[in-house]
């Protein structure tokens, strides 16, 4: 399954809506743990793979390489590490969090 891109068809819309694509790859499995897990250093594959509570090394490396060609996630000297692009996705997802954290806190 190729890597969601704004203008090509992804789940939910034919066109590839910006927000569709993207929704369509963070939807993905681990992908948003992958980039919590880096939103504040980077990690090698091992310690991401722990991080992740033992994704597979198979899904752990495909998620990795879809978010690179997204540009949200790099390789570095040190492992993998959140772009620019990147971090200002954990930020705009910030809200969200506290969002959730004041959910759970009423689903109880």
């Amino acid at each position: 399954m190729p890597t969601p891109r704004p203008g090509r068809r992804v789940r939910g819309s034919a066109t590839g809506r910006p927000l569709m694509a993207a929704l369509d790859l963070l939807g993905r499995r681990w992908a948003l743990r992958i980039l919590w897990e880096l939103r504040s250093d980077g990690l090698t594959f091992r310690a991401l793979r722990d991080a992740c509570d033992g994704v597979s090394p198979t899904v752990l490396n495909t998620r990795l390489g879809e978010l690179r060609e997204a540009g949200l996630v790099e390789s570095t000297s040190g492992g993998y590490a959140v772009t620019d692009l990147g971090r200002e996705l954990c930020g705009a997802l910030a809200p969200l969090q506290h969002w959730a954290q004041r959910w759970a806190q009423h689903a109880r």
